[in-house]
């Protein structure tokens, strides 16, 4: 039985589905979700966003700063990168790091309002409501799992700073964080920080990003497989499901993070490196599509559910249009026409065209509960730190220029 006391009288210690369902929260859990909270940078309500985004910026950026003053590399003409030059370690750890702290605030009052939809607008049956808080409750387990947290910090170290970071994104020249001497990056004390401190931070936050996709696209697989009630004729087009396509703007802070990321480790080598922008399309159309089906992928689940409703659904409004259309023709066509009931402004005809619409409506059911619009806007999201970047291939009259003769 499900517990219906106010959740003001709930014991913290409860674990019923109730008060499962109402802690559901992809980011207030883990090893370090309990260390913020310890140091007084956040409590239950993932409030004090602010301060923890100063300390983080005070430990992976301000380091660098002062590390780089010191060794004399921060500014001048004696290096190929100075670190105030280095947009792309400035975006980082300036704009995407905060975001990725940001975007956890957003993600945990988004996604409660989404999931609670499942069980306020009836979607669960009462045989299917164990399975669906099985499902919250092995998302909250996973969420808090110590160990995910340990093996991304192990991967980090490991593999990611000594192969991706050191082979993929340094730059082959005399900069801030290292010198070239013999073919090889020597670091310098401010390449150290980065190396060790600083990106295996902002690392560590975009992996736990990376999980956290995974915890709530295994989450939403897992109510895709309960037995949902469905309604084919929903207004809404998708049986009852479109509010599922807010969880994409729910990680817009997300995608703007990584954008601003992908937009910084281009802008290094248009500006450092020689390049064109031209030259990362396939990068970007793979970060596109990565990115969105990390959002959107997983409310593909639903696609069987959805078809199953409107294969159902067409079937119950066919034999009730039959059944309907057979007794109309026999009353309006093939009989005598009623004298006691006028032909203008029955609403036999009303009825018919109603149940048209509703047809129409089950017939036109999208397979997956999100909009082609859905996409495109997260999509504008996702590019639009890259967007001042098309600047490095025209100057601001020539773009203008193009922009007025493709629109007059």
């Amino acid at each position: 039985m499900i517990d219906t006391r106010p959740q003001s009288a709930i014991p913290l210690n409860d674990q019923s589905p109730l008060r499962q369902l109402s802690d559901f929260s992809l980011v207030a859990g883990g090893p370090l979700y309990q260390l913020w909270r310890r140091v007084g940078l956040s409590g239950d309500a993932m409030d004090g966003v602010r301060r923890r985004a100063i300390v983080l910026v005070l430990l992976i950026w301000l380091p660098l700063l002062l590390l780089s003053m010191i060794e004399g590399r921060a500014w001048g003409d004696g290096l190929a990168l100075p670190f105030l030059h280095d947009i792309e370690t400035h975006l980082r750890l300036l704009i995407a790091a905060p975001l990725l702290i940001l975007a956890e605030v957003v993600v945990h009052r988004s996604l409660l309002p989404i999931v609670r939809q499942f069980v306020d607008n009836g979607l669960i049956r009462d045989e299917a409501r164990a399975q669906f808080d099985a499902a919250i409750a092995s998302a909250l387990r996973l969420r808090n799992s110590v160990v995910v947290e340990l093996l991304l910090v192990v991967f980090i170290y490991a593999v990611s700073m000594p192969l991706v970071w050191r082979d993929q994104l340094a730059l082959d020249v005399n900069s801030w964080y290292a010198t070239v001497a013999g073919g090889e990056l020597h670091a310098t004390n401010a390449g150290r920080w980065l190396v060790y401190v600083s990106m295996p931070v902002l690392q560590f936050l975009v992996l736990r990003w990376y999980f956290r996709f995974f915890v709530w696209g295994r989450f939403l697989w897992q109510v895709s497989r309960t037995r949902l009630n469905l309604e084919p004729t929903h207004p809404d087009g998708t049986a009852g499901l479109l509010f599922l396509a807010r969880s994409g703007r729910a990680y817009r802070f997300v995608l703007l993070a990584l954008g601003t990321m992908l937009s910084g480790m281009i802008a290094n080598r248009i500006f450092h490196d020689g390049a064109s922008l031209p030259e990362f399309k396939v990068e970007i159309f793979v970060a596109v599509v990565v990115f969105l089906l990390m959002t959107m992928g997983p409310l593909i689940f639903f696609y069987p559910r959805l078809r199953a409703a409107r294969r159902q659904g067409m079937i119950e409004y066919g034999e009730l249009g039959q059944a309907y259309a057979r007794e109309f023709n026999r009353k309006w066509l093939r009989g005598r026409l009623p004298t006691d009931e006028p032909l203008l402004g029955s609403a036999d005809f009303q009825s018919l065209a109603d149940l048209h619409n509703g047809y129409q409506v089950v017939r036109g059911i999208r397979l997956v509960p999100f909009t082609v619009k859905t996409l495109t806007s997260l999509a504008m999201i996702l590019l639009l730190p890259v967007a001042p970047l098309v600047l490095t291939m025209f100057s601001v009259e020539q773009l203008i220029d193009r922009v007025l003769k493709t629109l007059l």
